[in-house]
């Protein structure tokens, strides 16, 4: 035996193949595992991220936003559309108060100027009536039948009117001297209009009331041409202010003003305006 057979040996006894083998697989499965973890760990790590991005309540509140906007636009649009309309509405006010304006001040325009116009035909009545009433009570005046001198009553003979003339310029002389009145229509008193009312009414004649309808109420004659029982008139046709009955002889009779009363006159005292003829 030899002297080193008891001497403990420092090498490492080897190991079998299948021990070497054994351990191999066992370090290549630690090794997989190890690898696999590793792999696996980039999507465990990530999904972390997926999940507190949170998409579903990320998308809910941008909806919920750009439903707010739209709103507001709509209202913002609204608005303007209201605006809009406010202001059409006030232009097309302005226009028709523009327009009422015009036409107000038109029609008191109008009524100015007719206003003054009837004052204007007042006036001149009135003056017409002032210078008549400083006439005399009496006018002589010739008379073309007999060339005698009018006592105040007639100069005229009612022998040259015959039928409806006669009847109604019998009956203005036989109103001669009776008072005037404005308005009376008879028996005591006439105004101008009663006494050439009244005096036709004797041939059936119904005229109008007023002297302005009177002027108008028959055929345009020249007052070279005149005829008994003839309307003249002073003043415009359709707008006079005085109406008499011609009685033949350049004379006339009517009932004048307060002061004088029914009187016959001369044309050549006051030539009238025109004359109408409705017999």
């Amino acid at each position: 035996m030899s002297h080193t057979a008891h001497i403990p040996s420092h090498r490492k006894p080897r190991r079998s193949a299948s021990k070497v083998s054994l351990r191999a697989g066992v370090a290549g499965g630690v090794l997989s595992t190890i690898a696999l973890a590793g792999a696996a760990a980039p999507a465990i790590a990530a999904q972390p991220v997926n999940e507190t991005i949170e998409m579903p309540t990320l998308t809910g509140d941008l909806a919920t936003t750009a439903a707010a906007t739209a709103q507001a636009t709509k209202a913002v649009a609204a608005d303007l559309q209201l605006q809009a309309a406010q202001d059409a509405a006030a232009s097309s006010a302005a226009k028709d108060a523009k327009k009422a304006k015009g036409d107000a001040e038109k029609k008191v325009a109008e009524a100015k100027a007719k206003a003054d116009a009837e004052a204007k035909a007042k006036a001149e009545a009135a003056a017409e009536r002032a210078s008549r009433s400083a006439e005399r009570t009496t006018l002589k005046a010739s008379s073309s039948s007999s060339g005698g001198t009018s006592t105040g009553t007639t100069s005229f003979k009612a022998s040259n009117a015959t039928g409806s003339a006669a009847a109604i310029v019998n009956f203005a002389l036989a109103q001669v001297g009776k008072a005037y009145v404005s308005g009376a229509t008879g028996s005591s008193a006439y105004d101008c209009s009663g006494l050439v009312q009244a005096a036709y009414r004797q041939a059936g004649i119904d005229l109008p009331r007023v002297s302005q309808d009177q002027s108008t109420a028959g055929t345009d004659v020249s007052l070279s041409n005149l005829q008994p029982g003839d309307i003249l008139y002073w003043g415009g046709k359709g707008s006079a202010y005085h109406v008499a009955i011609y009685v033949g002889g350049g004379n006339f009779v009517g009932a004048q003003n307060p002061s004088t009363g029914v009187v016959e006159r001369s044309l050549d005292y006051d030539s009238p305006s025109g004359a109408v003829r409705v017999l």
